[in-house]
């Protein structure tokens, strides 16, 4: 019953990070649509902020859900002590991202901070360990060292999407409270044009991923 709960949920996590992340996709188009209203865009700005929570917690859950699985399956045996520690680990950044999307939090809020800070340690500790492991410096299997490494450029194409969504504050600030004006319009088309292609990636390494947990390459 554990491996087949562990399994369903492992398998959730890519189905609502996928989807989750076609949702969003979507719902830009309507927030930069100058033919709407800014109630209308603004409600489609809400809804992709909360649809966006999908695929930020399966982020958070495919480390410790892939690991446990790993494990419970016999493709790696890991220490308990170490699958429960990257599971406080999941749980605590979890907890922080919703803390972060449900309080509004501004940029420069310390739980950011903190949230950006176990972004980068994970994804260097994913980095550093599946290259060990494909070099033979590591214990990992070959299949989840090659997922450590797409988890990795995941994170970081999470990263890279934040930096290039920043300039969309002031002009969606600006649309909300004094109404849209064209150069806001074209900053807010220009800034989701922008981040399509990151994202359009993301998917490929998702399926990558999936691709490799079925396939499990020796």
């Amino acid at each position: 019953m554990l491996l087949a709960l562990i399994t369903l949920l492992h398998v959730l996590v890519f189905v609502y990070w996928l989807g989750g992340d076609l949702g969003a996709f979507y719902t830009s188009r309507y927030a930069a649509d100058p033919a709407r209203t800014v109630k209308e865009r603004g409600l489609a700005l809400k809804v992709l902020a909360d649809i966006d929570m999908a695929p930020r917690t399966c982020l958070i859950l495919a480390l410790p859900t892939g690991l446990t699985l790993a494990k419970l399956k016999g493709w790696w045996d890991l220490p308990p002590e170490a699958v429960a520690a990257v599971w406080a680990l999941c749980l605590f950044w979890l907890t922080m991202a919703w803390a972060i999307h449900i309080h509004h939090s501004p940029p420069k809020a310390g739980v950011r901070r903190i949230d950006i800070a176990i972004r980068w340690g994970v994804l260097v500790a994913l980095a550093g360990f599946g290259g060990a492991s494909l070099a033979g410096l590591a214990t990992a299997p070959l299949f989840l060292a090659l997922k450590m490494l797409i988890l990795a450029i995941a994170i970081g194409c999470g990263l890279f999407i934040r930096k290039l969504l920043a300039p969309l504050g002031p002009p969606v600030v600006a649309m909300m409270t004094t109404g849209p004006t064209p150069e806001g319009d074209a900053t807010i088309a220009a800034v989701l044009e922008k981040t399509r292609p990151v994202v359009v990636s993301l998917w490929i390494l998702l399926i990558l991923a999936a691709l490799l947990g079925l396939w499990t390459p020796a």
